[in-house]
């Protein structure tokens, strides 16, 4: 079977795009096993501008209309014959509704993940444009797919009350373990909190992080936060913590790659993310697997697993007070050096739970 995926970019591993980051992953692992594999990109830009990859990258233009596609594109689909699947990655792209159509004419399977763009959560945000869209576009992609993919239970819940169906196919995405040199930590007095991804601030739960290291900080003054990422809401987020008097606090490091981000997370004492809406984090994974336990929030799709692996905190959605109590509990084991266990459990839960060699097996089933 030839296994091609479709997606909004060159699934380039060194951008903050967790979507093309954990797409090249699975492509790599899939065509490393020997699986026949491509990856078909719908992009602004052409050039191949990325590293050598065990996998075929085909580019194609994205067009000014959304829901128009290029004619090479529409031609690469027509030529295609016999066992092959597409993999749609994405949700509430309109480009997908068009390429859905013409591979339903062709009768060419197609599944879609739509990387937590079905959570519960997200579809409050613009609910009522997602209300129309869905009832004349999504909806109708939705029946064309032959399953569609959920990587947490949240999304799950989401997709089952807008759209009813026995498509939904469970599965996590497994985590490619980067190999992570090592720093010399300096013992510090300072219990730092970390947080890296986009900052958005709604989405990932950032104002209700700084309300929670507000309340927090007061009590544990040897405490900091760092934040990791960058966004066009970067100056609104200084503003937040300007008027919570925090600016010796909290140190806003920007947008950070490679090495330079590992020396800064491997710093980190416990790594945060209360975020409203997810599909699964790879900066949780990235944490974990250096040793770093984790706050999360159930939105995550990573909570049953930090539980399970007593490797963090899990808490509900949208609860300062919870993160609250989490930052203190994992304070008090830290000041009694009593994260070790923890920080232990943590990478076993990576090397474990998210092992690519057994979860690429489990995508066969998808594509069944």
């Amino acid at each position: 079977m030839e296994i091609i995926h479709l997606i909004l970019g060159k699934a380039n591993p060194e951008r903050m795009n967790g979507v093309n980051r954990v797409v090249f992953q699975l492509a790599t692992r899939q065509a490393a096993s020997g699986r026949n594999v491509a990856l078909w990109g719908i992009t602004n830009e052409l050039t191949h501008n990325y590293g050598e990859r065990e996998f075929e990258t085909v580019l194609f233009k994205a067009k000014k209309n959304p829901f128009q596609i290029d004619a090479a594109l529409k031609k690469a689909i027509k030529k295609k014959k016999g066992d092959v699947i597409f993999h749609l990655h994405g949700g509430w792209i309109p480009t997908y509704s068009t390429i859905s159509s013409i591979l339903e004419k062709k009768n060419i399977p197609f599944v879609i993940t739509p990387h937590g763009a079905y959570n519960t959560i997200a579809m409050q945000r613009s609910k009522w444009m997602k209300k129309q869209y869905f009832n004349f576009f999504e909806k109708k992609l939705l029946k064309r797919a032959a399953k569609i993919h959920s990587i947490g239970e949240s999304e799950v819940e989401g997709l089952e009350k807008m759209f009813p169906n026995n498509k939904a196919f469970l599965l996590p995405y497994g985590f490619e373990a980067p190999k992570i040199e090592p720093i010399n930590k300096n013992e510090k007095s300072d219990f730092i909190i970390g947080f890296v991804g986009r900052l958005d601030i709604y989405t990932k739960g950032l104002d209700l992080l700084l309300e929670a290291f507000e309340q927090f900080q007061k009590s544990n003054s040897n405490s900091k936060l760092w934040i990791v990422g960058d966004s066009a809401e970067r100056t609104r987020l200084e503003q937040m913590i300007a008027e919570k008097n925090l600016k010796s606090e909290v140190i806003l490091w920007g947008s950070k790659f490679g090495k330079e981000k590992d020396d800064l997370m491997q710093k980190m004492t416990v790594f945060v993310h209360p975020s409203r809406n997810e599909g699964l984090p790879a900066a949780v994974l990235e944490a974990s697997n250096m040793g770093i336990p984790s706050v999360v929030s159930k939105a995550t799709n990573v909570g049953a697993f930090i539980t399970k692996w007593n490797a963090g905190v899990a808490i509900e959605n949208e609860d300062s007070k919870a993160l609250v109590d989490a930052f203190v509990f994992l304070y008090d084991l830290w000041k009694n050096k009593q994260l070790d266990e923890m920080s232990e459990n943590a990478k076993n839960m990576v090397k474990t739970a998210f092992s690519w060699d057994n979860i690429v097996e489990d995508f066969d089933k998808l594509y069944q």
